[in-house]
């Protein structure tokens, strides 16, 4: 196998679509490192494992001794990617994308080797644009090329609102790419519009097409829709080893395949079989591997261990938070909100008509019962959320 070969079989693995395979063999053929080019709008502080599958791809690069560019969109994030959406996104302030871009980098150094990865900032390029610049951008795509999007169709459809600096998105990331001079651009399936504008504009002014990789969406924990902060089904990859690992835990059998596969480095026959004859057995290995990542051997085994007695044993964690509240009588649901383990008296009054809260290991259903806090007593709210009380008097 040559080394092109080699490296096409790595770059392959675990893709949804490359935009054209020959056109990558051709730029691997010239011997010169690629430039892969990945962009992120920092709209929230927070990298969620479904943000590390292209990232993860982008580390196949690096390691194969490519040039990566790990785009932050602080110009385009006040836009807002229209990508999914069936409603405007908010414009985020200049301060708000500063905060994010902090929290991404060091987030990112969890997966990239961060001497080998140049961050650029789209607003050196894109805030020096002039009117004629953004007219010969536009001039490049027609409104019914644009309007073919499924989410700008399907909010046009439905009667709601499409503003005109939504239709510029995809022309701005697709100038990145200009800008970049980007040979490969990594994004999910869901940016394959996005992705493809960059090779549209890149011909238009005489550049050498990108190719274009995307990747598969990661479920999020409820297992139906994509991973998102917005559906609050995500996982964060700065959390605690033990959250994470109980957050694997909680996925549906039917998408561990998938985590395996996007999440981890094995090797499919390592875990397919194990999925089908002892798929608890199959959710542990993954859980420990994706928190090995991140936290370490003994760190993983440590939050293996936790959950083992917190979830098998039925046991109190060892490390929960503690709060001090005068001793007297208290509405249980008033309780549940001041402590943090419910937003509202009313969520509060429905955790428990649920089932939800245990006192010291004891079901509680009665929403109107009030309760005098004791030294030590622990309340659990659903399976991972306890705290433990202290009493104060006077």
């Amino acid at each position: 196998m040559t080394e092109v070969e080699r490296q096409i079989s790595i770059i392959k693995r675990r893709t949804a679509e490359i935009i054209e395979e020959e056109e990558l063999r051709s730029k691997l053929k010239k011997g010169v490192p690629l430039r892969v080019k990945y962009g992120i709008d920092p709209t929230s502080p927070e990298i969620h494992l479904g943000h590390t599958v292209p990232i993860r791809k982008l580390k196949e690069f690096q390691d194969l001794g490519h040039t990566i560019f790990f785009l932050i969109g602080d110009f385009t994030a006040r836009i807002g990617d229209p990508t999914g959406r069936k409603e405007t996104r908010p414009m985020l302030t200049v301060e708000e994308i500063k905060k994010n871009m902090v929290r991404y980098q060091e987030q990112v150094g969890k997966i990239l080797d961060l001497e080998k990865t140049k961050f650029v900032y789209n607003s050196e390029w894109l805030s020096a644009l002039k009117l004629e610049d953004i007219i010969r951008l536009a001039s490049v795509f027609t409104i019914a090329q644009i309007l073919e999007r499924e989410d700008f169709t399907t909010r046009y459809r439905a009667g709601q609102p499409i503003f005109f600096h939504e239709f510029l998105y995809p022309l701005l990331q697709g100038y990145d790419s200009v800008a970049l001079k980007a040979d490969v651009e990594i994004g999910a399936t869901e940016q394959k519009f996005n992705l493809l504008a960059g090779r549209t504009i890149q011909e238009a002014m005489g550049q050498e097409k990108q190719v274009v990789i995307t990747m598969p969406i990661l479920v999020g924990t409820d297992g139906v829709q994509k991973m998102s902060k917005t559906y609050g089904n995500h996982i964060p990859i700065e959390t605690t080893p033990e959250d994470m690992y109980g957050k694997i835990m909680s996925i549906v059998d039917e998408v561990m395949a998938d985590y395996f596969s996007l999440l981890t480095s094995l090797d499919p026959q390592q875990y397919q079989e194990k999925i089908k004859t002892d798929p608890r057995s199959a959710k542990a290995w993954l859980a420990r591997e994706i928190v090995r990542e991140y936290f370490g051997e003994k760190t993983a085994r440590k939050a293996e261990e936790e959950f083992d007695r917190v979830f098998r044993q039925k046991e109190v964690p060892e490390n929960i938070p503690e709060f001090t509240l005068p001793e007297k009588e208290w509405p249980l649901s008033r309780l549940l909100v001041e402590t943090g383990l419910a937003s509202s008296n009313s969520e509060a009054r429905r955790l428990i008509t649920q089932k939800a809260v245990e006192i010291d290991g004891q079901p509680v259903t009665d929403p109107m019962v009030r309760l005098k806090p004791e030294d030590g007593q622990v309340i659990r709210v659903g399976k991972r959320r306890f705290v433990r009380l202290r009493a104060t008097r006077g």
